[in-house]
């Protein structure tokens, strides 16, 4: 019998400040541009991978259920790309924690396919680089590249497997922050992948998004830099608010706003009117993600509580990138 088992791994979701929208190569997922994100600790998922000869085919569990179709296929290429690496031929069970809801424009599939990419790699003692890393959760998910590093990364397109990697820009070791306006945590109509191909191939606004994507790009690096907490966020909601706009566009167009989106935007542009520095930002999904000052956000979310729930209003500092977990978390689950 042979059988290799990772540690936990964790990664943790990161949000596009400036968007990763559209592929130029669908298998590569080589992205149309250069992304800029931030990598957060509110949400993050938990991953261990076994190879084991006695298995016969891949399997995933997400929170204690079985995986088929679009996911469990999402995971197969990692662990493809995996075994060709190592030169084995072992299937994999893998068992996941995700502490993201799905499908929801949260960033599930960036947390998940690099905390794959991880264990996959950890278990069969690759040593990969963390460019390496990136590479590999790439295949899986284009966001998952950025969630191999903490605080400000930036996804180089390239122009090839090898070159379209992610790299640390900034630790983000300064005052900023995120405040998630949960709205809708059910999975959405139009994924994100789908969403993305139907804007590239029809919509008449998408030649402008990426005409202007490098004076954004250009322009984030610089308010990083100078640790510019109106810059990043004035940049950060006009880039958001173009990306949707291309997907209006579209034909058909569609959108991932809600009656509920539009009202927590414009209590954003309330907030700044009474002199709050906070911007929005929103990615494939309802949900809207606001950038501030820790003090600040703190009070905007006490202020908002008389809107949302609780549970809908979640505070976010800047996260880590991939994470060895000691060996007494999740003891209550262990491999077969």
């Amino acid at each position: 019998m042979t059988t290799y088992t990772s540690s936990w791994i964790r990664a943790y979701t990161n949000i596009a400040l400036i968007k990763y929208w559209g592929k130029a190569d669908e298998a590569l997922k080589l992205p149309k541009n250069n992304s800029i994100s931030l990598t957060l600790d509110g949400f993050y998922t938990d991953t261990l991978v076994q190879f084991d000869s006695r298995f016969t085919a891949d399997t995933l569990t997400i929170d204690g259920q079985e995986q088929r179709g679009a996911a469990l296929k999402k995971a197969k290429i990692i662990l493809d790309l995996v075994r060709e690496i190592a030169d084995i031929d072992l299937k994999a069970k893998i068992t996941s924690l995700n502490y993201v809801p799905t499908a929801a424009g949260l960033a599930s599939s960036a947390s998940g396919l690099a905390a794959l990419a991880g264990a996959a790699s950890n278990a069969l003692e690759l040593k990969l680089s963390d460019a390496e890393l990136s590479r590999l959760a790439r295949r899986g998910s284009g966001s998952a590249s950025r969630s191999i590093f903490g605080g400000f990364v930036e996804w180089e397109k390239g122009d090839s497997d090898v070159t379209s990697v992610a790299k640390q820009l900034d630790s983000a070791s300064w005052d900023i922050g995120m405040l998630f306006i949960i709205l809708d945590s059910r999975q959405k109509a139009v994924s994100s992948s789908e969403g993305m191909s139907r804007t590239v191939a029809t919509s008449v606004f998408y030649p402008a998004w990426l005409e202007t994507i490098e004076w954004d790009l250009a322009d984030m690096r610089q308010a990083i830099t100078d640790q510019n907490i109106q810059q990043v966020g004035e940049i950060a909601e006009r880039n958001a608010l173009k990306m949707h706009g291309t997907n209006l566009g579209a034909n058909p167009p569609f959108t991932y706003w809600s009656a509920d989106s539009l009202r927590a935007m414009e209590q954003v542009r309330q907030l700044r009117q009474e002199g709050y520095t906070v911007y929005f930002t929103m990615d494939a999904g309802p949900n809207v993600k606001l950038i501030g000052t820790s003090q600040e956000l703190k009070e905007i979310k006490e202020r908002l509580s008389k809107y949302y729930d609780p549970a809908q209003l979640i505070l976010a500092q800047p996260g880590p990138g991939l994470t060895v977990l000691p060996e007494h978390v999740h003891t209550d689950i262990t491999p077969n």
